[in-house]
């Protein structure tokens, strides 16, 4: 497994995919944070603080999660290559881990230039180093559980087909129905007891909970889930393949 881990994050780090990646998330929430004029930008709230990167941040990884992820298995696919690697000395949960994992580094990857952001912030406070240091940390774990559940959802859309385009198209509407349109669904209030039920599933209340800096067991346990689901998924999936 480590061997399958480590040759997918250099597949992802010398291809042109993963610094893309990288650059269009850095640039896109560098310009809602410090170029576009508004309420998100920084400089106009008058205030030192991350908020506009933990908000913008999930949206932006609702397109660049799935533009990672949509090759995991589908290229495996279209090449022909899966039969080679079903045949390697690996259980079918360690190729999905495998994937999933390389998948997430690069994601985690991501975050890692927006400390400059950070830091930038931090000397922007009145006085410098007037920011909520705690409640930072907090909502920069909660980035990276959601981006491990958008991660598990784009490698599922990966292993249900062989064309990449169509695994990019159903990651993102998997991924917007999980932060988003459950939330949505709630809002029409059709449903009675249902409608809370689908609330509780919505990424987007656990996320904000812990964008807010705040680290609750069960927002952490109901990302666990989701990320474990669909790497269960994934492995059916990926079993079934097998079986064929």
């Amino acid at each position: 497994m480590r061997a399958l881990l480590l040759k997918e994050v250099r597949s992802f780090l010398s291809s042109v995919i993963g610094y893309v990646v990288i650059a269009v998330f850095l640039l896109l929430t560098g310009l809602f944070m410090w170029g576009f004029p508004g309420n998100l930008n920084v400089l106009d709230q008058g205030y030192a603080n991350l908020g506009t990167l933990f908000y913008v941040a999930p949206w932006v990884f609702m397109f660049l999660v799935p533009a990672v992820t949509m090759r995991s298995f589908s290229e495996e696919k279209r090449t022909g290559t899966i039969e080679l690697l079903l045949t390697r000395p690996l259980t079918d949960t360690q190729i999905v881990m495998a994937k999933y994992l390389a998948a997430l580094i690069l994601v985690v990857v991501a975050l890692i230039p927006t400390f400059f952001y950070y830091f930038t912030v931090v000397q922007l406070g009145n006085p410098a180093g007037n920011i909520d240091h705690g409640g930072t940390i907090g909502s920069y774990i909660g980035l990276i559980f959601l981006g491990a559940g958008f991660t598990a959802i784009g490698v599922f859309s990966s292993a249900i087909t062989d064309n990449q385009v169509v695994a990019f198209i159903i990651a993102i509407f998997l991924c917007f129905m999980a932060y988003n349109g459950l939330n949505q669904i709630a809002d029409f209030a059709l449903l009675g007891s249902l409608d809370l039920f689908f609330q509780q599933l919505s990424i987007a209340g656990h996320y904000d909970s812990m964008s807010r800096g705040v680290i609750d067991t069960r927002d952490v346990v109901y990302f666990i889930c989701l990320s474990g689901i669909f790497i269960l998924f994934t492995r059916a999936s990926l079993k079934s393949q097998r079986a064929a």
